[in-house]
């Protein structure tokens, strides 16, 4: 038997870090966000070998194991060993798999666009559908982010893990206690074909990693960096406004809230910018660009910019003459779902 599973890539258009601990434990946090048409995808081929194989097939890296209980977590594709290690404690407790799972994504690590988190939602749904889990959404967003944040240690927000999970255009809240809130928001199709027009996609090239952002933001909040915490008090209210701008179908404000948050969220932690985005944001202002903010913690991966849409063509030319690539992408609805394929051999 074969089962594969995908989960959507998100834009974090507004609200982004006020779903991190201890913010979203103090204040509360709010998101706004939306699913583009690139993803995780997983594969798992049911076998008899005794054996566990990982293959990250964009990372080019490849791992197996005798399928025991519990995984090495040794820095070798941990994300997947992680989700395994978990799933047998959790739904087959003394009852080891055998299989051979081969991932990708559309996005790389460090892009800025939740690629990890989606990946571990991806790798849940396809264990979800080969186990037949009782796992709704919101069961397997939380279990992605406990993987990620508790069994692994890995520093990071709730967003992206129910952002995969759910897909679509969502206003999120985080209160303390790990709760977590999805409101799906219903965009009527002309807006989302506007934005789509308005809207240009450029990778810097950088990956980076969000954890030391992550991290500094934190200690910001918890040292009681009043310059952080009222920048990310703006941060959540940007995502009331802009959430209210795009229901309306008003692009512009759209445009304005979308740079504000961006001159916000470099208050939040030193290394979310540097000369690099800088000069890409340069570029794009001069060609063109209303606005733009770098997707995800900062530092590097994904930048969004908005325009007349009369300008975009001019405007994805500048960018393209920079050392990073243009992206097309659409927004998505729905999210992570799986499938069985039943072997013919």
């Amino acid at each position: 038997m074969i089962i594969r599973s995908k989960a959507p890539l998100r834009l974090g258009l507004a609200g982004g870090g006020t779903d991190v601990s201890p913010y979203s434990d103090m204040f509360g946090g709010y998101i706004l966000n939306a699913t583009i048409n690139h993803y995780a995808y997983c594969t798992i081929e049911v076998n008899n070998t005794g054996k566990v194989q990982f293959c990250a097939a964009d990372l080019n890296e490849e791992v197996e194991y005798k399928n025991t209980d519990t995984l090495p977590i040794d820095g070798k594709l941990d994300l997947h060993k992680g989700v395994y290690n978990r799933i047998i404690k959790d739904y087959s407790p003394g009852k080891p798999l055998s299989f051979c799972m081969t991932t990708y994504s559309d996005a790389p690590p460090g892009s800025g666009l939740g690629s990890s988190s989606t990946l571990v939602v991806a790798i849940v749904k396809a264990f979800v559908e080969w186990l037949n889990l009782p796992l709704g959404e919101y069961e397997i967003a939380r279990l992605a982010f406990d993987i990620e944040r508790k069994d692994l240690g890995l520093s990071g927000g709730k967003q992206d893990q129910y952002a995969a999970a759910f897909g679509g255009f969502n206003f999120m809240e985080f209160h303390k206690d790990d709760k977590v809130i999805i409101n799906p928001l219903r965009i009527k199709r002309w807006v989302i074909d506007e934005l789509e027009a308005s809207m240009v996609l450029y990778y810097t090239g950088a990956s980076r990693s969000s954890s030391s952002i992550i991290d500094e933001q934190k200690k910001n909040t918890s040292s009681g960096n009043q310059l952080a915490i009222e920048a990310m008090h703006r941060i959540k209210q940007s995502s009331l406004d802009m959430k209210e701008a795009i229901l309306k179908g008003d692009i512009r404000r759209y445009a304005e809230i979308l740079g504000s948050a961006w001159t916000d969220k470099k208050k939040m932690a030193g290394s979310i910018s540097n000369p690099m985005i800088e000069d890409v944001f340069d570029s794009a202002v001069k060609a063109g660009a209303y606005s733009g903010k770098v997707s995800g913690a900062g530092g590097g991966g994904f930048i969004m910019f908005v325009c007349n849409p009369v300008k975009k063509v001019e405007l994805v030319n500048a960018l393209s003459k920079l050392e990073g690539k243009v992206m097309n992408f659409q927004f998505s609805e729905g999210g992570c779902h799986g499938w069985k394929i039943m072997n013919k051999e």
